[in-house]
């Protein structure tokens, strides 16, 4: 099961999407081509292979668009889906319908391509013991959305905010005077609920946050070889996390080291989008 976004927060993005998109004025050109009266039937279309994610905004879109189009899923977030492959249909006004398109296609082509990001990162550490997670490097006010996707590809979330754990980076580092300082500090501000973890770029940095009592350490841009050896001095008393210039093609030998967890920004940040297209398959006119 994949933990759903919040039915609120999928309301509101698609409110302020549409504000964005309609402006004052609405969907002039639809409303300037198409009669009030006329229906329509489009589908919509997956022209690359990837995993779907996002359905859920492209029927709020319609519903707040438009009430009377109705929203026909053939696939659910998640899926791997082939290239060609229908995975909406949407039947009802054609001015809605026209008017919901690219608010609709934004949504789930942005989020696609964030879940099929994900999902061969997944596959390519297979039979591992890693997990892939996500970061903080999220577009302003989509966070829950693409942590979201993330998780429909198969990965798991790291931190949402500020809020939820203490994660020591090397700025933290600086400014505490060092590695066990800023854990030492960090365990006796937090409470025993709050997890802490703490960056760390080298071996000898590693052996003091495990010296201070860090729970999780980010292992920053470390060779797989030096993760090796860092995964063998943990010796399970924290979670071994790598992150930093994580790529499709060396993902795997990052796993092999022996770590818990891969944290990767790109999957959110620099994910290319998912190819998908919405058709109109009816003459709006007949």
């Amino acid at each position: 099961m994949i933990a759903p976004v919040p039915h609120a927060v999928v309301v509101d993005a698609v409110a302020r999407a549409l504000a964005e998109d309609l402006g004052g004025a609405g969907d002039v050109t639809s409303a300037a081509t198409i009669g009030a009266g006329v229906q329509a039937r489009a589908i919509l279309v997956a022209r690359a292979a990837g995993v779907i994610a996002g359905l859920p905004l492209v029927v709020e879109t319609c519903r707040q668009v438009d009430a009377g189009i109705l929203v026909g899923l053939s696939a659910s977030d998640g899926d791997m889906v082939e290239a060609g492959a229908v995975v909406a249909t949407l039947t009802g006004p054609a001015q809605g319908i026209l008017t919901a398109e690219r608010t609709a296609l934004n949504f789930v082509g942005h989020l696609s391509g964030i879940a099929t990001a994900t999902r061969r990162l997944v596959d390519a550490v297979a039979g591992t013991r890693a997990r892939i997670a996500d970061t903080r490097k999220t577009t302003p006010g989509l966070r829950a959305l693409e942590k979201y996707a993330v998780r429909c590809g198969g990965g798991v979330n790291h931190r949402f905010g500020l809020d939820d754990a203490v994660l020591i980076k090397d700025n933290h580092i600086v400014a505490a005077g060092g590695v066990g300082a800023a854990v030492r500090a960090a365990r006796t501000h937090a409470s025993h609920m709050v997890t802490i973890e703490v960056e760390v770029d080298t071996l000898a940095q590693l052996d003091e946050a495990l010296d201070a009592g860090a729970q999780v350490v980010l292992l920053d841009n470390m060779s797989p070889a030096d993760l090796a050896i860092a995964v063998m001095r943990i010796g399970g008393r924290a979670v071994a996390e790598a992150s930093g210039g994580i790529t499709l093609e060396g993902v795997r030998a990052v796993a092999e080291a022996g770590v818990d967890v891969i944290s990767s920004g790109w999957i959110t940040h620099s994910a290319p989008r998912l190819d998908v297209a919405l058709d109109v398959v009816s003459n709006p006119r007949g």
